[in-house]
């Protein structure tokens, strides 16, 4: 009887344990089928041998410069008498680029003149005054020798003769006076003529003919009546953050790019580096680098004042192993796809830029790796299909 109990007890548990794997298989199909989730379609890119390079940019924005460039203002004032350039025009050194009414000055030049004509006339009388008395003195000394005349008309000869030189010197620096006053009135109007200082072209003008133009006093600004730059003078100025000065050198090469040429690249070398770190308050502490670019027919075009960025390259190895660096992930890991299934791989890496970063290690060429990072969904062990960075829509 209890042999009968027994037996029976152990197929109902039979029979329950075949109904629980039952349930348990038709769950796990019902997952991988029916209740399968979708793969995360992933962008990938294939592990690929080439060039990486070290490099490191500006901390802000860079800017277009000019070397040369010139705000230009006469010294004097006075009403705009000729312009003989426009905005836009090249200009060679020397060449008249404004010129005033120099109506007063040129009255000043010749009243000076006629002055120094006066002082000039009036030397000419009192030294050939003192010439004759020179002559006269002497004649009386031999009289005197001869005890013809008294030693009091001697006296009075050579006290004419001294009062006649001392005139003479007294004309000469009257003459001399004159003279220079003479080249103050032409250095005076000289000043109502503005020329250019180096080979450019205008880039700003702010008066027009007619107008009256008048120079800065001290401790007034007055905005500049010319513009000119020297287009042959061109260069990029960035900023670099401070800990990355003990890495830059001069004759570095760099590459540029400019706000106005979005997408194209531009190579160039350090032409300078800035002897100190700048230090504003609120900002990070910077040290400011020169670069000129390589083509300077080119730069000749560039407007001064674009925005402009630097990539300094420090270190360039050919044929490594490497990765685009969108795919690396914190930690210098990178994710993979077995088998329908993400891995994060532990990866040794050198040197990188914002492009491509170098593996030594934890990856081999022909794999592939994840680069749309930012996507939800994305961990070790979700289920995943890779599709080609240049597929994905």
């Amino acid at each position: 009887m209890e042999a009968l109990c027994y037996s029976a007890s152990m197929r109902r548990w039979s029979f329950r344990l075949a109904i629980l794997v039952a349930v348990v298989a038709v769950t796990w199909l019902l997952r991988q089928t029916v209740l399968a989730s979708d793969p995360i379609q992933v962008r990938v890119e294939t592990v690929e041998r080439g060039q990486v390079e070290a490099t490191i940019t500006n901390s802000r924005a860079g800017t277009v410069t000019a070397r040369r460039r010139a705000r230009l203002s006469p010294e004097v004032g006075g009403q705009v008498l000729a312009l003989p350039f426009r905005e836009g025009d090249r200009v060679s050194k020397g060449d008249i680029v404004l010129e005033l009414d120099a109506g007063t000055q040129n009255a000043n030049l010749i009243l000076r003149q006629r002055e120094l004509d006066a002082a000039r006339a009036e030397e000419n009388r009192a030294c050939v005054f003192s010439e004759r008395s020179q002559r006269e003195m002497e004649r009386v000394k031999r009289l005197a020798d001869d005890q013809i005349v008294s030693l009091d008309l001697l006296d009075a000869a050579e006290s004419a003769y001294s009062g006649a030189g001392a005139a003479c010197t007294a004309a000469a620096a009257q003459s001399s006076r004159a003279r220079a006053a003479v080249a103050l009135s032409r250095t005076e109007l000289a000043k109502t003529v503005l020329r250019a200082p180096f080979d450019g072209v205008i880039a700003e003008l702010t008066v027009e003919v007619g107008e009256w133009a008048t120079p800065s006093p001290p401790g007034i600004f007055i905005p500049a009546v010319l513009d000119i730059i020297d287009l042959s003078s061109i260069y990029i100025s960035a900023p670099m953050d401070e800990v990355d000065s003990a890495r830059i050198r001069t004759g570095q090469a760099v590459r540029a790019t400019i706000d106005s040429h979005r997408g194209k690249e531009f190579p160039a070398r350090i032409t300078r580096v800035a002897p100190y770190v700048l230090d504003i308050q609120g900002q990070n502490r910077t040290v400011e680098i020169e670069a000129e670019l390589d083509d300077s027919d080119f730069a000749s075009e560039l407007l001064p004042g674009t925005s402009a960025d630097l990539e300094v390259i420090l270190e360039i190895r050919e044929d490594v192993l490497r990765i685009p660096t969108a795919a690396l992930i914190q930690g210098n890991k990178a994710m993979v796809i077995e088998q329908g299934v993400l891995h994060e791989r532990q990866l040794e890496v050198g040197i990188r830029n914002w492009n491509f970063t170098e593996v030594s290690s934890g990856l081999a060429a022909g794999e592939s790796v994840v680069v749309s990072l930012d996507q939800a969904g994305i961990e070790d062990g979700a289920s995943a299909e890779a599709v080609s960075a240049t597929d994905k829509k």
